[in-house]
């Protein structure tokens, strides 16, 4: 038995809690499906986001530099971390020079990652998580179980009986919305108390120096505008070229993850406010060393919407904890193997959704887990050597990249999903057994038509299970 299967166990064993669990998951997916529905340029936009980080990965260095200049030229202060516990010494380093002992933190699943809670605990600093599912699991003294919805595995009776200990709200209070004003009550407080305001970053423009934080629930806004500091931390694969590209993942990244417009707050910060201060942290943590090979590349497309998440039957059946990491899923089973494929050798076995995109942003894209998967009998036998080495500098890696990744224009043809010729793109043709012209968007996938024919195959083999 894997460690995977082994963690999972107690959750399979409660079968009435494994059935909703599978079915409130897939539930979030069905939303983003139907989001997806109401916009014909779907899969175009899925393709230009991924030729979009293609080509960003390509000139990484440029861009990194590139952003470090325009964000210093903005006030802000730019620091390098090779990894976590660089990372987390460079925070902490922040704060005691400001004699910072409270701390208001937005949604992070990068300090999530590096274990900055705990670290900052050891050294003395309250860490407040204000995200309301992150403060879910906090005072439960546990990690997320998804990337978006992190209390995603509790239900609501046992949210109230965890306020009623930790709040003082009545006992059997079950009612979300009453739930949530304690916990706003509770919040208010945190943010007027807090010295400094941690936040992750969802997007970083080069060409502009800013950072962009997109939440549901406004607290990165307040966690920043109310404490005198600043420190935004960010995985090196977050850099765009400019606020042009950025459109693009907008678009994409609430339709996927809860199927919204967008969200609530998209929030963009080029430099401090006057009389505060501002820090980027940038980390690498094994990613240069997942952009040196080309097998695994496209995971560093990700935009953490955690629609391959919310796909995967294995996660929805077996719950985020079991997987042991930060990141759970499909999207996880690539990412904590290249920290470490010793111990997580087991996790490109715990996901059956990663052949569902085709190596496209915004949904599943092809990860490379059936690369791992071939990878993983090794690595239990020994750990590759190319693994075990120290993780290069991401400039060094980045310039290894083959420079046809460079070209970024889509292709000039398409195939119409109706007469299945090929044509150019935005063409209209007639159908063969009609005569009114029918406008074509890019390709066959992107037609209503079949994106219906794949949605119901989609769900005849990939939808929640039914409790016996």
């Amino acid at each position: 038995m894997t460690e995977h299967a082994e963690r999972a166990k107690d959750f399979v064993a409660d079968e009435k809690r494994m059935h909703w669990h599978d079915q409130a998951v897939w539930f979030v997916r069905n939303k983003r499906d139907v989001a997806r529905s109401f916009v014909p340029e779907w899969e175009e936009l899925r393709s230009l986001g991924s030729q979009i980080k293609a080509h960003t990965l390509s000139k990484l260095p440029d861009y990194l530099e590139q952003f470090e200049k325009n964000a210093t030229a903005n006030g802000a202060r730019v620091h390098w971390a090779r990894d976590a516990d660089e990372h987390n010494r460079i925070v902490h380093g922040i704060l005691r020079e400001h004699r910072v002992t409270r701390v208001v933190k937005s949604k992070s699943m990068l300090t999530e990652e590096c274990h900055l809670n705990e670290y900052l605990e050891q050294q003395g600093i309250e860490v407040v998580d204000t995200d309301l599912g992150e403060r879910i699991v906090q005072f439960r003294r546990e990690p997320p179980s998804h990337i978006v919805m992190p209390a995603i595995h509790l239900k609501k009776e046992e949210i109230g009986e965890l306020f009623h200990d930790k709040l003082g709200t009545p006992s059997g209070l079950s009612d979300p919305k009453q739930l949530t004003e304690a916990a706003r009550v509770h919040l208010r407080e945190k943010f007027l108390g807090a010295q400094a305001g941690l936040t992750g970053v969802n997007f970083a423009i080069a060409s502009t120096g800013g950072v962009v934080v997109c939440t549901n629930e406004g607290n990165a806004d307040l966690g920043t505008s109310l404490p005198p500091l600043h420190i935004a931390c960010m995985g090196l694969e977050k850099i765009i070229p400019s606020p042009q590209e950025l459109a693009v993942f907008l678009r994409l990244l609430a339709r996927s993850a809860t199927g919204q417009p967008i969200t609530t707050y998209t929030s963009h910060f080029h430099g401090p406010r006057p009389g505060a201060e501002m820090h980027i942290v940038l980390l690498d943590h094994g990613r240069s060393r997942i952009l040196a090979r080309e097998e695994y590349r496209s995971s560093l497309k990700c935009i953490r919407c955690a629609a391959c998440m919310n796909t995967c039957p294995v996660y929805r059946r077996s719950g985020g904890h079991s997987y042991g990491v930060t990141v759970a899923g499909p999207i996880g089973s690539i990412l904590a193997p290249h920290v470490d494929a010793k111990k997580h050798a087991s996790l490109p076995f715990a996901s059956s959704a990663y052949r569902l995109a085709g190596g496209r942003v915004g949904a599943g894209a092809d990860l490379g887990v059936s690369g791992l998967r071939k990878a993983a009998p090794r690595a239990r036998a020994a750990h590759p050597q190319s693994l075990d080495a120290p993780a290069r500098p991401a400039a060094h890696a980045a310039r290894e990249l083959p420079r046809a990744v460079e070209e970024t224009c889509p292709p000039a043809m398409t195939r119409c999903a109706r007469c299945e010729q090929q044509r150019p793109r935005k063409s209209r043709c007639r159908t063969s057994g009609g005569s009114t012209p029918y406008a074509i968007r890019t390709c066959a996938s992107d037609s209503r038509r079949a994106w219906s024919r794949w949605a119901d195959v989609a769900s005849r083999s990939m939808g929640p299970s039914k409790p016996r």
